[in-house]
């Protein structure tokens, strides 16, 4: 228990900091993406700087919503003292990701590297909102063990844009490809170790049932 305790405030405190170094980025380091938008390559139509960049800090602010909404509703404890808490948390995370994909859908089209990657970025605005929906199809079955699985599925794509640049620095600095195809295998190889890493969580955390129990809604006489 204890483990399982320190491994979620450990998870926590990583998303803090995530949040933190995100928000700091994109809104007072280069609040106008100079650095990112210099760099795109391979690109078919010239990008609307000023409706991307609103897209871009719709799209930052509610994939930061999400990722701190999804963590916070992973706790037992918040569970069982403030449910009706976490089903309005819970729908907050969903709100939160069909905003992300649709501003996500608005960029795809000018993402670096053209079709290549924007294919794979169509893709999963798709299978996000779709997992979201399935474990809240289960929630609603009172399926508590399948409810959190299907959120862990969706909750690990909240890491997509982190994991991007990580595979990308790999291909960039450790095997000298170029900016436009170090993006794009970053794009293929996030979506793919996110889903694993998904699964893998399912496995070893979440491979039993919690020890927590639906409790009906109260209802007016």
């Amino acid at each position: 228990m204890n483990a399982s305790r320190n491994l979620y405030i450990s998870m926590l405190i990583a998303i803090v900091g995530i949040v933190l170094y995100v928000l700091y980025a994109n809104f007072i380091y280069d609040p106008q993406a100079e650095q990112f938008l210099s760099r795109k390559e391979g690109l078919k139509r010239e990008v609307a700087v000023t409706a991307w960049l609103n897209a871009m800090y719709v799209h930052v602010i509610f994939a930061c919503a999400a990722m701190v909404s999804g963590a916070s509703n992973f706790s037992n404890k918040m569970l069982r003292r403030y449910p009706t808490f976490h089903r309005t948390n819970g729908y907050i995370y969903a709100a939160s990701v069909l905003v992300v994909v649709l501003t996500s859908g608005y960029m795809a089209p000018y993402a670096t590297g053209g079709k290549l990657t924007s294919i794979p970025f169509n893709l999963l605005n798709i299978i996000w909102p779709g997992l979201t929906l399935l474990a809240i199809i289960q929630i609603k079955k009172k399926q508590i063990h399948k409810h959190r699985q299907w959120m862990v599925r969706s909750y690990a794509f909240c890491f997509t844009n982190l994991f991007i640049h990580f595979f990308e620095a790999i291909f960039d600095n450790g095997f000298g490809f170029d900016y436009k195809t170090s993006y794009a295998l970053g794009v293929y190889c996030s979506i793919g170790v996110l889903f694993l890493l998904g699964e893998l969580v399912i496995r070893t955390v979440y491979r039993t049932p919690p020890t927590i129990t639906m409790q009906p809604r109260a209802t007016n006489p």
